[in-house]
């Protein structure tokens, strides 16, 4: 698959995929004849897995370090676990932190309908009222 369908499938940008190359978080993608990137499979489940694991919010850093670690065997799985829970620790906390925030704005927009409401009802009476002066005046 060429890199401007990967781009398009993953919501990557171009440049980014190239990036993620360069710094060899992504293993170098095999290039037609004519240079053109072609990705594989695997190269396309690497791509959704850096895509899901920096959602998430893991640094650059950190999952340049997970993939070394990837590219060194089974006698890392240890220490790959260990990368994967600190990281899921750091997200939990954050949507944590998140909920909280949400919460937060949820009860600000209800206090804020609330008012709304309440004054609609004022103006309702209000027009009920001189709705009743003007066809029970005397």
């Amino acid at each position: 698959m060429k890199i401007s369908h990967v781009s398009e499938q993953w919501g990557i940008p171009v440049d980014t995929l190239r990036y993620y190359e360069r710094i060899g978080l992504l293993p170098a993608v095999n290039r037609s004849e004519s240079g053109i990137r072609d990705y594989s499979e695997l190269d396309l489940r690497r791509v959704e897995f850096i895509k899901c694991m920096r959602n998430a919010g893991l640094p650059i850093e950190v999952l340049s370090r997970y993939m070394d670690l990837v590219q060194q065997g089974d006698s890392t799985i240890e220490a790959r676990k260990d990368i994967l829970i600190r990281q899921r620790g750091q997200l939990a906390a954050r949507m944590a932190e998140m909920q909280k925030t949400l919460d937060l704005l949820n009860h600000k927009i209800e206090v804020y309908e609330q008012k709304i409401l309440e004054k609609e009802q004022v103006i309702h009476q209000l027009q009920m009222d001189e709705w009743e002066n003007e066809h029970y005046a005397i």
